[in-house]
């Protein structure tokens, strides 16, 4: 296995930025100093002028396989993540088939094994009456992510909104239960009230049916039943500002049994945006009015928000086109989610050593993650070399499969010269190295 000894580097790591030096060796951090010399032969790498981060863990991505993969592949948008900086991926259940069995699970392990750049975690995915294998996940929670849960935004089988199975799930679950969040009866009851008196609805309806009593009403039953069974809760992208009542940041992230995430097109977008991007921006949650992103970010400034991640979607950019009714919801966002924010520590809207906190250390610490996340003597050579370099988002450099981003046109302030992942130089200055694939993500619960 290759090593490298980073020089020169500004090295941002658990509150401080500070200048020095890393080596890699066999796959880990071996040593953070001023200074390192070695005398074996060694790749060396100049950092100079140059922040070295901590991979970004991304908590929340679809991947699309299998079954879906006219959007996507493990394999095309891990190679995206990793050229963005994201070095380990957690993805959701809702492929064809849906993730509904232990063998389902495994298979998708099996692909990403074989295919993935990055490293990766796939989590179980629940129904309304597979509850004997949600709780067969219970003995690879060392293994497996965590539980989804789909307790709005119906997507085929995957809603679960039966009372008596979600206090199963939740009694019955010892991995963390990750939610979505969106009441169903509130969702329709806005709908049927638009079709009442309009002909057409356009994409800056979706706010308005998807609104923040939906969320607020779906947040609040799942902090609920959370308390109600000591749960391991985590909700997914928060999108509003009335939810922000519900999470607290009295105490620190790894003490805490409900967690919440913010998602970066909701730090990013309003709803003022559907004029120009329309059916581009619909994903659910929606994007809601500016009152609700200024929330956002206060929210994840103080803490009472703990992660930053995507909800990386793809569409095709057919299924994007046509009538809102018709079109399919969601963003591809994973291969520009960390020099977005990095855009937005350039701005001054948080510092650099804030946005590595909500991107991977509070991702690590939140799913107990082993040995990744930080910048630490012994952990996984998971790092990321950024420069100060523009860099603007064009259908020539977007690696997703659909082939679109909401992000194009973008100049971004920084760029990603390097990605390393368990210690090998994956990505560096537009290529790649694919001979070796990412490791399955282990967990260090009890």
């Amino acid at each position: 296995m290759s090593s490298y000894l980073i020089k020169n580097t500004t090295i941002v790591n658990e509150g401080k930025s500070v200048s020095g030096d890393v080596l890699i060796k066999n796959g880990r951090i071996e040593k953070i100093g001023d200074s390192i010399d070695t005398k074996n032969a060694i790749q060396e790498i100049n950092g100079e002028n140059q922040y070295l981060l901590p991979g970004v863990i991304d908590d929340q991505v679809h991947f699309r396989e299998p079954g879906l993969t006219h959007k996507a592949t493990i394999y095309t948008e891990s190679k995206a993540a990793v050229a963005g900086g994201v070095t380990s991926f957690m993805e959701m259940p809702n492929t064809n088939p849906p993730v509904f069995t232990q063998s389902l699970l495994e298979d998708k392990y099996a692909i990403g094994a074989e295919t993935s750049l990055a490293n990766y975690s796939f989590f179980m995915g629940t129904s309304q009456d597979n509850l004997e294998e949600i709780l067969r996940t219970n003995e690879k929670k060392n293994e497996v992510c965590g539980v989804k849960i789909f307790m709005g935004s119906s997507t085929g089988n995957l809603l679960v909104d039966n009372p008596i199975q979600l206090e199963r799930i939740f009694e019955g679950s010892e991995l963390l239960i990750a939610t979505h969040c969106e009441e169903e009866s509130v969702i329709k009851r806005n709908k049927a009230a638009l079709d009442a008196i309009k002909a057409q609805l356009d994409p800056s309806d979706h706010p308005i049916i998807r609104n923040e009593e939906a969320c607020f009403e779906s947040s609040f039953k799942a902090i609920q039943l959370a308390k109600k069974f000591d749960a391991r809760l985590h909700i997914l992208h928060i999108s509003t500002a009335k939810e922000l009542q519900l999470f607290s940041n009295m105490l620190p992230l790894s003490e805490k049994r409900i967690t919440a995430e913010v998602c970066i097109h909701h730090l990013h977008f309003t709803a003022d945006d559907y004029a120009i991007q329309g059916n581009l921006i619909k994903c659910n949650p929606a994007i809601k009015a500016p009152l609700n992103r200024t929330a956002l970010w206060e929210g994840l400034l103080n803490d009472q928000l703990d992660i930053i991640a995507t909800d990386h979607a793809p569409h095709t950019w057919e299924e994007k086109q046509g009538a809102y009714a018709n079109a399919h919801a969601g963003l591809p966002l994973v291969q520009h989610s960390l020099m977005l924010m990095l855009k937005y520590v350039k701005e001054g809207k948080l510092s650099m050593e804030k946005m590595v906190e909500k991107m991977s250390h509070a991702v690590a610490t939140c799913f107990q993650i082993k040995e990744r996340g930080f910048i630490r003597e012994g952990y996984h050579a998971d790092l990321v070399l950024v420069k100060e370099s523009p860099y603007t988002v064009s259908k020539d450099t977007i690696l997703y499969k659909c082939g679109w981003s909401p992000l194009e046109g973008i100049t971004f302030p920084y760029q990603v010269n390097s990605t390393f992942i368990n210690g090998r130089l994956v990505y560096h200055l537009g290529q790649f190295d694919e001979t070796q694939k990412g490791q399955r993500l282990q967990f260090t619960r009890k």
